[in-house]
């Protein structure tokens, strides 16, 4: 079972974590330059939120929380029941830390990753999560999937680009030319790791207010992020 907490000690019927983790170049957790876990935060996040509000009834926290899988109290990844990965080229885990992720997700947990681009990227995001599940495939998500549906019929969907789409002009990076969505599989059948490839959701969420970014690209992003959610409720 999962629990969350209000800042005003309320309960809400959902709250939004995301994954602090340590990189796979050694380098400390934490705020700042290199802290590619908190890339977007808490911004992306915070608009996010906002929307879910605007575009649901799910009465969700209104703020975020980081959470750990080496933490307890607070930030310990089982009080909530969703939680957000950026940039996870640079992730690692320590065998402790893949066995508690992994039981966190077979206890109903979900994952969502984004924001990582091109072969070498998805390459050493592998080697990590296969520690996390060994025995499990990675498989894309079937279209007719009930989490393309689940609110918003996502059957055409397109690469949601970063910001660096208007410094580069394109809306891909690396040789991530084509969005990808995948997944991983719980043995009955439940989504419990959204992997989202080749595209910026987070960037999307973030800079919806710019008025340079696309509508069209921050909608799908939305969307997206919603049916997810709701997949992750009812699932």
């Amino acid at each position: 079972a999962f629990s969350s907490s209000d800042s005003d000690n309320g309960k809400n019927e959902y709250s939004w974590s995301r994954l602090r983790y340590s990189m796979d170049s050694g380098s400390a957790r934490g705020f700042g330059r290199w802290a590619s876990w908190s890339r977007d935060y808490p911004k992306a996040d915070r608009q996010f939120l906002i929307a879910l509000k605007r575009l649901t009834r799910i009465n969700a926290r209104p703020v975020e929380q980081v959470v750990d899988l080496d933490s307890d109290g607070p930030s310990s990844i089982e009080n909530f029941p969703w939680v957000y990965a950026v940039q996870v080229q640079t992730w690692t885990f320590t065998e402790p830390e893949a066995k508690r992720l992994r039981e966190y997700l077979l206890k109903g947990g979900f994952l969502m990753v984004d924001d990582f681009h091109g072969t070498n990227e998805w390459g050493v995001f592998m080697e990590s999560l296969q520690r996390v599940f060994p025995d499990r495939a990675v498989v894309d998500i079937d279209n007719k999937d009930q989490i393309f549906h689940v609110i918003y019929d996502l059957d055409e969907r397109f690469q949601v680009p970063g910001l660096q789409m208007f410094y580069t002009g394109k809306v891909y990076e690396n040789d991530g030319f084509e969005a990808r969505w995948r997944g991983i599989y719980d043995d009955k059948g439940r989504l419990m790791v959204a992997i989202c490839h080749n595209m910026h959701l987070g960037d999307a969420w973030e800079w919806a207010d710019h008025p340079r970014y696309p509508e069209r690209y921050a909608s799908l992003a939305y969307r997206i992020g919603v049916n997810y959610i709701i997949y992750s409720m009812t699932h």
